[in-house]
């Protein structure tokens, strides 16, 4: 059935339906693959195999907003910290209620002269319950130690979802590290 967003032109210059028609008439002594080139219109295969395309790329999960935090040169913990969308005008508001996916990942790119370690906590409420995930301790304490966490969270209606980070270094060197979080609308 095609989408409401996208139509076609038949020949007779009404909006198709799936009855076959989009690509106009078809002459017998000219093979017919893809479309018309005479009107420019695409056949009726070519007219579903875009509309089902569409309907995946609807479908599919996007970043919502801006909320795509990367910190670099940290050298101290970090307060909770609220993902929020940002619209053009600088306003921001609250995420509405769904699924999201969180993708944060951590690494430390300068050692604390003795010994370092790093926790990232996510909050968020889910049917009122406040809920909490913390990623493993980075205690590698050189500049190849990673860490990564991907959640899927569902979230209330003007909730806040919050990123956080636990810190220690020891030694004359600080330990800094960069941060990245991703929050990704699945459903609503």
């Amino acid at each position: 059935m095609p989408s409401s967003k996208l139509r076609a032109q038949c020949t007779n210059g009404k909006t198709c339906s799936d009855s076959g028609d989009v690509g106009g008439h078809h002459d017998r002594d000219r093979p017919h693959i893809g479309g018309d080139l005479q009107t420019g219109l695409v056949s009726s295969p070519w007219f579903e195999y875009f509309l089902q395309m569409q309907d995946r790329v609807e479908k599919s999960p996007y970043a919502v907003g801006t909320l795509f935090d990367t910190l670099t040169d940290q050298s101290a913990a970090i307060a909770a910290t609220s993902l929020t969308i940002s619209t053009p005008t600088g306003l921001t508001t609250k995420l509405s209620k769904g699924l999201y996916r969180v993708s944060i990942y951590a690494r430390i790119t300068q050692a604390a002269s003795t010994s370092s370690s790093l926790t990232v906590t996510l909050r968020w409420t889910d049917g009122t319950v406040a809920c909490t995930s913390s990623g493993s301790a980075l205690t590698g304490n050189t500049t190849a130690t990673t860490g990564s966490m991907d959640l899927m969270i569902r979230s209330d209606a003007d909730a806040s979802v919050t990123y956080e980070t636990a810190y220690s270094s020891s030694g004359a060197t600080a330990m800094q590290y960069r941060l990245d979080v991703v929050l990704e609308q699945v459903t609503t």
